[in-house]
């Protein structure tokens, strides 16, 4: 078990070549340690140079309804009225630091996300 830093894609594609092989490995072998250790240089790496960004607000809000089955009218439920629900879904009307508090509560939507700016 030689295990580096990942510096370099060759680096990046040895390590994800390695992790296959032992990707069945056992909890508390040397493979198992290996394993572990992989993934999480990977991960780095990964994180690193491959960044995914934040949703966009609104989709995030409309992705989470979706999920928990909520309409228009739940969400004006939670930001006040039915027309200001279908102004921020519709993109005419910016989210309040009071609107986002509640999303964020209620629709459990990390607040990082719900801040950005967008169009």
């Amino acid at each position: 078990m030689e295990i580096k830093p990942i510096k370099t894609v060759k680096d990046y594609n040895q390590a994800l070549e390695r992790l296959e092989m032992i990707f069945d490995a056992k909890n508390g072998t040397s493979e198992g340690d290996e394993l572990e250790v992989l993934g999480i240089l990977i991960d780095q790496y990964e994180n690193e140079h491959f960044p995914i960004g934040l949703p966009d607000p609104i989709e995030a809000i409309k992705f989470r309804m979706e999920q928990m089955g909520y309409n228009q009218n739940d969400l004006a439920n939670i930001v006040g009225l039915k027309s200001r629900a279908s102004e921020i879904l519709n993109r005419k009307r910016k989210l309040s630091l009071e609107m986002i508090r509640k999303l964020h509560k209620v629709l459990n939507i990390p607040t990082d996300v719900l801040i950005q700016t967008y169009q």
